[in-house]
């Protein structure tokens, strides 16, 4: 893989990032989404499937520490999602009805209220991941490409 298709990649998944974030927030407003709609799995999510694939192959290049960086604020990233997920789809109490058809459990104002937080909390570390992922961004775009080959290579 070149240079110019890894900064596609990345930037590809930088924005599929912010979908995801967009998706929690619809959530979080009261429009409907699948539960299935924001993966909570780290390695399930488009981000996740780049940065867990392809995106290995940056480690081959030296002093690539925000790599590590970019890899704890996702995983804490999603899980801060998996407890807004466990206020909007937790299976508490449920019957077996709206599982069978995933449905969402009522929510209570104050546990909208819960969710809201959290969805402040997720939304901090988007903003430092994006942070991030824009200063790797920038490490890649001044490498040559010449070098990128020789390193990722």
């Amino acid at each position: 893989m070149n240079k110019a298709e890894t900064l596609e990649q990345l930037h590809n998944a930088k924005k599929a990032h912010v979908k995801w974030v967009q998706r929690a927030k619809a959530l979080i407003e009261g429009l409907p989404v699948e539960k299935d709609a924001i993966p909570v799995d780290c390695t399930e999510c488009k981000f996740g499937q780049w940065f867990y694939g392809d995106g290995q192959n940056l480690n081959a290049i030296p002093g690539m520490d925000c790599l590590h960086e970019i890899e704890t604020l996702h995983f804490n990233l999603h899980d801060m999602y998996m407890k807004i997920f466990k206020v909007y789809f937790g299976d508490m109490n449920r019957s077996f009805f709206s599982k069978l058809f995933n449905m969402k459990k009522k929510i209570s104002d104050s546990d909208k209220d819960v969710a809201k937080k959290y969805y402040d909390q997720l939304l901090d570390i988007s903003h430092q991941l994006i942070a991030v992922i824009d200063r790797l961004e920038r490490r890649l775009h001044a490498m040559s490409a010449d070098a990128f080959k020789e390193t990722v290579s």
